[in-house]
């Protein structure tokens, strides 16, 4: 009953004269009730029955029949709304994810590996009418998902990022950006982006991030640049615990070349942001989300479907019922 809606719901003021008539039939009854005055009842038999007692049931039918009636005319109906949405202007966005051995440290909770994988959900289920696709890299690169519209693949794809020695040891920014470059160069989206992100220094990859934002630069991209680490210094993995299992942790300096995030989002036209927690990454996220935005065509289809009619019919059989019973049963009595 949640989706019904009454176009006429002024009607419903009628109850308010409900209690009128109930009062009245009372009154009525009382004064319309013929009385009979005799000394004795010894020369009649005596024998009862139900019937004068079932006759107040005509004048609920009655009363159920006026607020069927009521409830029609205030004319209830569900209302069905479906949306049909048209993109005019998408965004073609790859998220680069450094996935090298110090995401594994513990500044964002539980790490912040996880906590970006979380963030970067949100993320994609807040931009339904974009194309999204995933670049993981370490010391080399991969294309995790190629953009594509298909949000079920790209959340799947994030759930599935970890640290798994699949990649060298190392952090290759050149490399990430290039790999996310290249996904999105030949796109005919009107508006590409790349969120490059990244806990360290460039140390790896024979790609330098200069050469892969001049590349960036020529192909009209964008790069939202992330540095996630805490200010001061982190739990790090160092080494493989002794039993094969997990690792090993110890305080260690937080290093992020920040001026080379810096210079790679300035030269894209992008922008430059730290994380140093969970709600920075978070908020971080969402602040992109309102930069680029994406100009959507909404057409609403409405369907109506009138439930006032099996109403009027129910009243109408109660009447009906009243008036048989009031010719039939209980004509003596009236």
């Amino acid at each position: 009953m949640t989706n019904i809606t009454f176009t006429n719901p002024e009607f419903f003021w009628l109850f308010l004269l409900l209690p009128l008539v109930i009062v009245w039939y009372f009154y009525k009854r009382k004064v319309e009730k013929p009385t009979l005055k005799i000394s004795s009842l010894k020369g009649f038999k005596a024998s009862e029955s139900i019937l004068p007692k079932l006759k107040p049931l005509l004048f609920v039918l009655r009363l159920l029949a006026l607020s069927l009636l009521i409830v029609a005319m205030a004319r209830p109906r569900t209302v069905d709304v479906s949306n049909k949405n048209n993109t005019t202007n998408g965004i073609d966005i790859v998220i680069a994810s450094d996935v090298s051995g110090s995401m594994l440290a513990k500044d964002l909770k539980p790490n912040r590996m996880e906590a970006l994988k979380r963030v970067a959900a949100d993320f994609v289920e807040a931009r339904p009418n974009d194309r999204i696709g995933v670049v993981v890299y370490a010391a080399e690169a991969y294309t995790k998902i190629p953009v594509t519209s298909d949000k079920a693949v790209v959340l799947e794809a994030i759930s599935s990022i970890e640290y798994d020695g699949v990649l060298q040891d190392g952090t290759g920014i050149g490399m990430g950006l290039a790999t996310a470059v290249n996904r999105l160069k030949d796109s005919k989206a009107k508006s590409k982006v790349v969120i490059l992100m990244t806990d360290g220094v460039n140390n790896a990859g024979f790609i330098e991030p200069t050469m892969a934002s001049e590349m960036a630069t020529e192909f009209g991209i964008k790069v939202y640049t992330i540095g996630i680490g805490t200010n001061g210094n982190a739990l790090f993995p160092y080494a493989y615990a002794p039993n094969g299992k997990g690792f090993l942790f110890k305080m260690m300096p937080v290093q992020i070349d920040q001026e080379l995030m810096r210079d790679i989002a300035k030269k894209t036209g992008g922008k430059y942001f730290r994380a140093t927690d969970n709600s920075g990454l978070e908020n971080i996220y969402k602040e992109i989300n309102k930069l680029e935005t994406s100009e959507v065509e909404e057409l609403k289809f409405v369907n109506y479907d009138e439930k006032f009619r099996p109403l009027v019919w129910l009243a109408g059989l109660l009447l009906l019922i009243e008036i048989l019973l009031r010719n039939t049963i209980f004509k003596s009595f009236i």
